[in-house]
């Protein structure tokens, strides 16, 4: 596989692993990886938050990282990417919130483009209206959001190590499925070469 062009949407309180992981992994098998968020610059970055299960109802947060912006945000969204990554978080609840960002995901996926959302990422996915016969896995509190927006949420394993492909959409539950959301990102990327 040649090596692309990948852009990942962040936001102050992105869950930590899920994009500093992910952009290392991807890095690491030698594609070039853009991050970028709303109203931000290159040479800024986005406070992350780790989330982590402990044993509590729901998971826990702490603050993480500083993480980086790469491109300025306009620049990134009228950019010619081959993919884009959508960690979770925080960030999700608020990006949706943006119209911009919602074009930007529908842009993607109109044109067939692969669309990596893992955790409360397919929060964005729902708000832009994308969901609609599509199967989708999630942190299983944003299953309602799946459902609602016309989706078929997919169970998640009690270990959220596992990942659904449902053509152009890459879906994980939380940062534990690294591993298989990334490796199907890289299968849905590889196809999606050699249909062009």
């Amino acid at each position: 596989m040649s090596h692309k062009r990948i852009l990942m949407l962040i936001g102050d309180f992105v869950e930590d692993y899920e994009a500093m992981v992910p952009y290392q992994m991807l890095l690491m098998v030698g594609h070039h990886v853009d991050t970028c968020c709303p109203d931000k610059s290159a040479g800024e970055s986005v406070k992350t938050a780790i989330h982590d299960f402990e044993g509590d109802q729901t998971y826990s947060e702490k603050v993480g990282h500083n993480f980086a912006i790469t491109i300025d945000f306009d620049e990134a969204i009228n950019g010619d990417y081959d993919a884009l990554v959508i960690p979770g978080g925080r960030a999700p609840e608020y990006l949706r919130l943006d119209i911009r960002v919602l074009d930007l995901v529908r842009r993607y996926n109109e044109n067939g483009k692969p669309i990596a959302a893992i955790c409360h990422g397919p929060q964005i996915l729902a708000a832009a209206g994308i969901l609609e016969g599509r199967n989708v896995s999630c942190y299983p509190a944003v299953a309602p959001e799946v459902t609602l927006s016309g989706g078929t949420y997919i169970e998640t394993a009690a270990t959220f190590d596992n990942a659904h492909i449902d053509g152009n959409l890459i879906t994980a539950p939380a940062w534990p499925a690294h591993p298989a959301w990334i490796a199907g990102l890289l299968e849905v990327l590889e196809q999606h070469d050699a249909s062009e």
